[in-house]
Parts: C-alpha cells; sequence; structure tokens
C-alpha cells in the first residue's frame, strides 16, 4: 500500500469528483448518457508555504481547499446534469461558502450551547455545562446526517458516494478496475468526509469541554475562533485511521464507519463506471499503466469504446467508460 497515491473524494450530482496529489477531477453522467470529465490542476497554499504542511496546519488547508473544489464541482455536475445553466461565478461561490458558514455556525454552535443553558437547573459547573453542549451538538449534527439523507434525490448522490468509496478501496488494494472487481469493495471508508465530520463533533467536546462558562456571544466567539485547531486535531486523528491497521484503531472507527451506512447506499454498476473514470483521470501516465490502463493513440481508445457501445458485456463497457478521460477530457 505504500505506492499507492493518497486519492480522496466527494459525490456530486449524477457523478464523482476525485482528488489527486497533482490533478482533480469530476465525471458526471449526463442526461444523454454519455460521461463527461473535468480535469485541472491542484493548486495548494501548501505548495507555496510549505509551512502549511505540516501537522495540525495541513488539516485547517485541507478543508478550505476541500470545500472550494466541492463547491466547484458540483457546479460542474449541476450544470453537465442539466441542471444549471452555467457554473458559479467567483463572487457567487464567495456568497455561497459564506451562506454555508454562517448556516454552520448558527446550526452547530449557535443552537447547541444556547440551548446547552437550561442544564443550570442541574449545575453550575462549566465543565459539564460544556460538555452538555457538546453532546446537543453531536445530537443535531446526527439529526440532520438522517434529515438530508430522506429528502428527494439525495439517495441518488449517495450511491454516487458508495460508488467512489468502492472505487478507491479497489485503487488501494491493488486490484483491476473493472465494475466487477470495484463492486466487490465496501461502501464505507475510513478517511470519508462524513467519519471526519463526526470526529470534528467528538474533538470539539474536549476541546470546548474547558474554556469555562462567560456570556453567550462570548461562547459563539470561542467556538468559531477555536474551529481551525478543531479541525487540524481531527484530520491527523482520521489520516491516522486511514493508515494504521491496529485492531484498537480500527474499533475506535466504527462509529464512523456505522454513519456512513446512512450517508452511503450501493450503487448501480453505471455509477462506479463513472467513479472508476473519476479515478483514473487524476493518476499520472505510469500510474495508470500499473493499473492496466496504459495511455494508447486516441484513434484507439476511440475504436474500443466503439466496439464496446454495441455489447452488453459490462467488462467492455467498464473498459470504454474507464478509457474515456482520454478522449474526452475537458480543461
Amino acid at each position: 500500500m505504500k505506492d499507492k497515491l493518497m486519492v480522496g473524494g466527494q459525490a456530486v450530482i449524477e457523478g464523482v469528483m476525485m482528488r489527486g496529489p497533482q490533478l482533480v477531477a469530476t465525471a458526471v453522467r449526463e442526461p444523454s448518457g454519455k460521461i463527461s470529465v473535468q480535469t485541472k490542476p491542484v493548486h495548494s497554499v501548501g505548495d507555496r508555504w510549505p509551512i502549511l504542511k505540516k501537522p495540525l496546519l495541513r488539516g485547517v488547508v485541507s478543508l478550505y481547499e476541500s470545500l472550494i473544489l466541492g463547491i466547484k464541482s458540483l457546479s460542474y455536475s449541476a450544470q453537465m446534469a442539466g441542471e444549471e445553466d452555467e457554473q458559479l461565478s467567483d463572487k457567487e461561490m464567495a456568497g455561497t461558502i459564506a451562506f454555508a458558514f454562517a448556516m454552520a455556525v448558527v446550526l452547530f454552535v449557535v443552537i447547541p450551547t444556547g440551548a446547552a443553558r437550561f442544564f443550570h437547573t442541574i449545575t453550575e459547573d462549566p465543565v459539564f455545562l460544556n460538555l452538555m453542549e457538546g453532546v446537543l451538538r453531536l445530537l443535531i449534527f446526527l439529526a440532520y446526517i438522517f434529515a438530508i439523507s430522506r429528502m428527494d434525490g439525495i439517495y441518488r448522490v449517495f450511491q454516487y458516494h458508495g460508488a467512489e468509496h468502492k472505487t478507491i478501496h479497489a485503487y488501494e488494494a491493488g486490484g483491476p478496475l473493472t465494475v466487477e472487481n470495484v463492486q466487490r469493495f465496501s461502501r464505507l471508508h475510513p478517511r470519508c468526509g462524513t467519519a471526519f465530520l463526526l470526529i470534528v463533533m467528538v474533538v470539539s467536546i474536549f476541546v470546548f469541554a474547558f474554556l469555562g462558562w462567560p456570556d453567550l456571544w462570548l461562547r459563539i466567539a470561542s467556538r468559531v475562533v477555536l474551529l481551525p485547531v478543531v479541525a487540524g486535531i481531527s484530520y491527523e486523528v482520521i489520516r491516522f485511521a486511514g493508515r494504521s491497521t491496529n485492531p484498537v484503531v480500527h474499533v475506535a472507527t466504527l462509529p464512523g464507519l456505522w454513519l456512513q451506512k446512512i450517508t452511503t447506499n450501493p450503487p448501480a454498476d453505471e455509477m462506479i463506471e463513472v467513479a472508476i473514470q473519476s479515478l483514473l483521470a487524476v493518476l499520472p501516465p505510469e500510474e495508470r499503466a500499473r493499473m492496466g490502463w496504459p495511455d494508447e493513440d486516441r484513434e484507439a481508445l476511440a475504436a474500443a469504446c466503439g466496439a464496446a457501445a454495441a455489447t452488453e458485456d459490462i467488462k467492455d463497457r467498464a473498459a470504454c467508460a474507464a478509457a474515456e478521460p482520454a478522449l474526452d477530457t475537458k480543461n
């Protein structure tokens, strides 16, 4: 597993976004059935300031960059899936991020810390009150996850989420990136963003527990200011858990995996095809070749895809989907 690139991703509308060390790719199934792929280079602020790649700091950078890439990928997928006429402008994206952050502060900071004051009838101990606030935050988070899982249209997005996890598992295991092989793997992954958010909720309980119990606005401000600290610690925890084979660590990650049973659904074969295409698009040529997908001339790939379209053999169709980035990549 040491020779494998660190690849992550997320589900988008009718597709999957994958991020590798050098590239980020978003593959989307268009209404016509065609798979379109947008591939772009990854520009991290850590490349300019190496200190930001140090433990704790890299988690904050990763969270910020993942948010930006995620919104861009969602905007692209909505356009390709026919749900939007054009992608978000920089101004619209900034507004979207600001609104999302404000809503997160209200939902996971203002409401739980405000509601925790009702525990004053039990005790005035600030540690206890902070712990109760953390428990309320965790319960709100779980209720939020469950609520969005019941929304119309989210089931398919969570299917693509499952396809993303299965494909990354298959890649990390070193097996062939075919639909049959990918479907064999679990749709639950220890490095999932859902697990990360759960760890954030748990870590925040311990970080905020000993901050005292000042007035409401100071409590809210302290939670917002310390969010980068919580994110940095949580990132290191999930990074370690994703690479560890220690049975104790495995047990500790089980709640995050269980939660993914809500945020992922079993994907259809066509969704696996999209995820495979997205993953292959971020791999360098030598890695593609090692995985059994050498870069060939465009005419040969086009001929192979034409043959696959005329057969019911799922292997041929998977091969076509996996080869598609070389034929139809939009930069």
